[in-house]
């Protein structure tokens, strides 16, 4: 198992990334690496880290602005070389076909829930074989 997982968090919105931070914890699973996160308030910023390589699992907000998540997944899905799982997070349940339309791999609605969030995060960790076995 790796000692540790990079997660990239994309919003503009400061009280989002916590929220991200704290539903994470320092792992979400038990058999999940300890993760460290990676803040990105704008878009430029999650492609240059993309670019620069070693994160592990992507998690977009679909409501920032003016680069909402939902566009930039759909972005890096199509120009990033094994461009890493996304979780995307959504306003509402209706707009789950609008994260199947960006390519994310899961998605969560906002206010987040922590147990959903971390049970999803841990899910895309698992596909990247990040996990103890």
């Amino acid at each position: 198992m790796q000692a540790t997982a990079t997660v990239l968090v994309y919003s503009d919105n400061a009280g989002t990334r916590e929220q991200v931070r704290l539903a994470a914890g320092r792992r979400p699973a038990a058999d999940a690496p300890e993760i460290e996160i990676l803040e990105c308030a704008t878009a430029p910023a999650v492609l240059e880290a993309l670019e620069q390589g070693g994160i592990d699992v992507c998690v977009l907000d679909g409501e920032t602005a003016p680069a909402g998540g939902m566009g930039v997944c759909r972005q890096i899905k199509d120009e990033i070389f094994r461009c890493p799982p996304v979780l995307l997070l959504i306003g509402r349940p209706q707009d789950a076909w609008l994260a199947t339309w960006s390519r994310a791999d899961a998605a969560v609605t906002h206010p987040i829930d922590p147990v959903a969030f971390a049970d999803a995060l841990a899910g895309l960790l698992r596909r990247r074989n990040l996990v103890q076995v």
